[in-house]
């Protein structure tokens, strides 16, 4: 097979035609695309060449679509990426239909390149979750995972939790444990050229830890930061840690001139309480400490929600099924948001499938 038939190269020919031929009377050179999109010609030729193709990032496909999106990218000869908040309705009009053609190439040329390897045993096949879900960041920027921490009330009652002790455990601190284990080793495996970090919604948290890519884990209730971040951003969806009401903590949704109220399903009382169904809420927006960055949430009223909103997007089952629901219902919109219930069967949580009407409580926007 010749390169042009094989996915990688139709991707690398689809790339070469937009500068070629895109504007008719423009021909833009690899030295003038290098330049917009920060990066060397060398790599833009790479990316063209039909023998050796290199498969370019994602955030760099999306630096295409809005490159040439718009003739403005070279206007007095000069080429520049325009912010999303500069281009008109048209231009993100274009921008929607080039970035939807040059993902679906990206996606079949590292499907194509992963069997490749895997047929000559050089590396396993990679599932799409890792190289283009929500949780792959592509940058290789660091990324800082902030736990809620147990009360130190709770915390003296756990075993080899106790600092001074010889058998002490620090992951005893966290109170989401099974999120922080299940999220930490996808991103991992996801992001194999980030550091990524673990650290306690305390007073040991530094200004390099809150500019990485951030992602919160738990409610209000114990992660300060989370309670901070939910205030500084502008959502219709809030989290209501009000536990001396009758029917327990809520989220709060305003959906036009009315608010509902999303309660946890809960069975019993005091200490035969049982939890049947929890709300949690999957955020996806920039950092607000710093906007090169992302911002992710995973949030529940029990610790079964937070558990519930990261296996939507880890479940080997769920986390491709959902991630496409993002992208076809979300687009390229920077901040959404989906409130969902999270089932619970027993001590198993359910994973939430989200292109189910009746799983999700609240879209946004």
């Amino acid at each position: 097979m010749s390169g042009d038939d094989t996915a990688e190269g139709r991707l690398a020919r689809r790339l070469r035609e937009l500068r070629f031929s895109r504007w008719r009377e423009t021909r833009i050179t690899q030295a003038q695309l290098s330049e917009a999109l920060g990066v060397s010609v060398p790599l833009i030729s790479s990316w063209e060449s039909v023998r050796a193709p290199k498969i370019p990032p994602m955030d760099r496909v999306e630096g295409y679509a809005s490159f040439f999106a718009t003739q403005r990218s070279m206007a007095d000869e000069t080429p520049r990426l325009l912010s999303l908040s500069d281009l008109t309705e048209d231009e993100l009009g274009e921008r929607a239909v080039l970035l939807d053609e040059l993902t679906r190439l990206r996606r079949d040329a590292q499907r194509s390149q992963n069997a490749v390897a895997a047929a000559d045993d050089e590396s396993p096949s990679l599932p799409a979750a890792f190289i283009e879900g929500p949780l792959h960041f592509g940058d290789g920027k660091p990324i800082t995972i902030i736990c809620s921490e147990v009360p130190d009330a709770d915390r003296v009652k756990i075993p080899y939790a106790d600092p001074e002790k010889p058998d002490y455990i620090d992951l005893y601190k966290y109170s989401d444990l099974d999120s922080l284990f299940e999220l930490h080793g996808h991103l991992r495996a996801a992001n194999p050229r980030s550091l990524v970090t673990v650290r306690a919604a305390t007073e040991e948290l530094t200004s390099d830890d809150l500019t990485t890519h951030l992602v919160l884990l738990g409610g209000v209730d114990w992660n300060r930061i989370t309670k901070s971040v939910l205030q500084r951003i502008e959502l219709p969806v809030r989290q209501v840690a009000d536990w001396d009401r009758e029917k327990g903590t809520y989220f709060e949704v305003d959906e036009g001139d009315d608010t509902r109220r999303h309660h946890p399903l809960v069975d019993g009382s005091g200490d035969s309480l049982r939890l049947l169904e929890d709300v949690a809420f999957f955020y996806r927006g920039e950092n607000p400490y710093n906007v090169k960055r992302t911002l992710t949430m995973c949030n529940g009223m029990y610790p079964r929600g937070v558990y519930g909103a990261v296996r939507a997007l880890t479940d080997e089952r769920f986390r491709d099924r959902n991630a496409e629901f993002l992208r076809k219902r979300f687009g390229d919109v920077q901040s959404y948001g989906i409130l969902m219930r999270v089932e619970i069967e027993g001590r198993v949580v359910v994973t939430p499938d989200w292109t189910l009407d009746a799983v999700r409580l609240h879209e946004w926007p």
